[in-house]
């Protein structure tokens, strides 16, 4: 057992106590500490035990990894779960979920600039996104062998967004744009809710073909939803399906992270840059929030633009303690998740961009 092991045993329990005590994310925090424990363990000669090790039990499970085969699983279950109501009676919410994706674009040309590879700088920006099976499914198609820390990073930053997001949020934005109030949201027809994920999916997947797995997982989960004829198939989905992905996910995540091949340099500086990325998306998803109220005449409350990333639903959830800490009758829940979903799909797209234009490179 070297240092190295030791030091990545404390941070699995770091992330077990921020997860029990702090309730931090604790669905993923739990696995992939816990993954961590295990994944340190020093190997031992003759017994295939590491998730390394060809033929071992859990380098079988780590194959849905390395594959990108848990990230569109997870989609679909997010997807059937997953009610785009709001943010189809205000359309123009979506903007604030594109406007969070600048994220992933400003880290792509930082990364560059530090001398990172067009595939392996692509695969980092995505951590912008704040969407952990995107984060993977990317860096599996496009830069495998940066998998172990971007994974872990996308889902350390998703634990740490009621940390990291309202210093940001109060830095942004003043008193009197947190009391804004939300005109409550128009009731959506049952026509609209089926039609949204087939037209939607159609146009993302032509516009980012890279992006059709994910989507189109996420869109046909919807479809399961809102359909109402498939009720069974939408509740395994959103359940049992997404639960059992989840758990493998983030152990195998977890135990991919041996200190003898995740404590590099390499690896400091895309946890450095997955932590520049999210304050830039978080930045860009507020300011265009405030650019938008100078067109319009009904003003958003700005601190809706923090939930265009797409850590789902927890920006929103931090959006909407804050404008209740401000004003304890500003419900501000159900307007947040139209940019939060909005980001989920944008993070898609982002990655289906960036898969398609560096996918040859």
């Amino acid at each position: 057992m070297t240092y190295g092991n030791i030091v990545m045993m404390l941070v699995g329990m770091i992330f077990i106590f921020l997860a029990v005590v702090k309730d931090y994310e604790p669905l993923l925090l739990v696995p992939i500490g816990f993954g961590i424990l295990i994944g340190n363990i020093p190997p031992i000669s003759g017994m295939p035990l590491g998730i390394y090790d060809k033929g071992s039990v859990f380098s079988y499970l780590y194959f849905g990894v390395m594959k990108g085969i848990y990230p569109p699983l997870i989609f679909l279950g997010i997807g059937a779960m997953t009610d785009f109501s709001t943010m189809l009676s205000n359309p123009k919410l979506i903007l604030l979920g594109a406007a969070a994706q600048i994220g992933v674009f400003l880290t792509f040309l930082g990364s560059l600039m530090l001398g990172f590879t067009l595939k392996e700088s692509g695969a980092i920006g995505i951590i912008g996104g704040a969407d952990g099976p995107t984060a993977i499914f990317l860096s599996s198609m496009i830069a495998p062998d940066l998998l172990g820390p971007i994974a872990i990073a996308a889902y350390s930053y998703m634990a740490l967004v009621p940390v990291i997001q309202p210093p940001i949020m109060y830095l942004l934005t003043s008193r009197k744009e947190r009391l804004i109030k939300m005109k409550p949201p128009r009731q959506v027809s049952k026509q609209e809710k089926i039609i949204f994920p087939v037209a939607a999916f159609l146009i993302c997947a032509l516009i980012a073909p890279g992006s059709m797995t994910l989507l189109g997982m996420l869109f046909f989960g919807n479809l399961l939803k809102e359909s109402t004829v498939t009720d069974r198939l939408a509740k395994t989905a959103s359940n049992a399906l997404i639960d059992i992905v989840t758990i493998l996910l983030g152990f195998t995540v977890g135990a991919s992270t041996q200190a003898q091949t995740f404590l590099t340099p390499k690896s400091v500086l895309i946890f450095v840059l997955g932590a520049l990325s999210f304050v830039v998306a978080t930045f860009g998803g507020v300011l265009f929030a405030k650019i938008m109220n100078l067109f319009l005449k009904d003003k958003i409350n700005p601190l809706l633009g923090a939930a265009g990333v797409s850590a789902v639903p927890d920006s929103a959830r931090v959006v909407h303690a804050v404008g209740l800490k401000e004003d304890p009758t500003n419900f501000l829940l159900m307007h947040a998740m139209a940019p939060n979903v909005a980001g989920v799909i944008g993070s898609a797209i982002a990655a289906g961009v960036l898969w398609s234009a560096l996918g040859n490179f």
